[in-house]
């Protein structure tokens, strides 16, 4: 009869497979936790920011738009603040500036993303070798014992059965939060990129408004 001994046994000798893809799935649904408490609300809150910052600016207070950004923690404040700190520069420097800054955040966003990636890549792999040391195992007891039959190979091919559906369950699961994770980056980053924008564009208008009143 199946049990739960039974299933504990099947995982203990499978350990050369089953080690590495319980690392994996430890490493995987931690690095998950960490960036879904550092991702949750930041869309919302980034792009408020920038809003208000962005009114402040066009209603001609630089002074409070920088008092926004240094008095808030959130990544997308330094980026607005190293942009406000460049006055009377060309369109397409500050563009630049910009794109530097939103690579440095990425990357940010990303970090140990690339983690779970590899481990759903991995993970079908780590399950087949698995279950090819579980069929040479159970070819090797029909040698020894020089019997046949389902009955003598049952425990070794089980073995090999159960490396294949961990592998593959750790795989989905790590490429469902590794596509999860991705899309929430990217969101975030739009906000980025759509807040550059935004700011160039205000500073754009404060200055050929002090231009005009000159």
């Amino acid at each position: 009869m199946f049990d739960a001994q039974h299933l504990i046994d099947l995982l203990i000798m499978g350990w050369l497979s089953n080690v590495p893809l319980a690392i994996g799935s430890v490493w995987t649904l931690s690095i998950f936790a960490e960036r879904w408490w550092k991702l949750r609300g930041l869309e919302d809150k980034s792009r408020a920011l920038a809003t208000e910052v962005i009114e402040r600016l066009a209603s001609n207070d630089p002074a409070g738009a920088r008092r926004l950004c240094e008095e808030s923690n959130l990544a997308i404040a330094d980026m607005l603040l190293e942009g406000l700190r460049w006055d009377n520069v060309a369109v397409e420097d500050l563009d630049r500036v910009f794109a530097t800054l939103r690579a440095e955040l990425g990357v940010g966003l990303k970090r140990g993303i690339w983690i779970i990636g590899t481990v759903g890549s991995l993970a079908p792999f780590v399950g087949l070798f698995g279950t090819v040391v579980g069929i040479i195992r159970a070819f090797a007891t029909m040698a020894e014992s020089g019997e046949t039959g389902f009955n003598v190979v049952a425990m070794s091919l089980s073995e090999a059965l159960i490396a294949t559906a961990a592998g593959l369950g750790v795989a989905i699961i790590a490429l469902l939060i590794f596509n999860y994770l991705n899309t929430r980056v990217a969101s975030v980053s739009q906000v980025y990129a759509r807040a550059s924008e935004r700011l160039v564009q205000a500073l754009l208008y404060v200055e050929s408004r002090a231009s005009g009143s000159a």
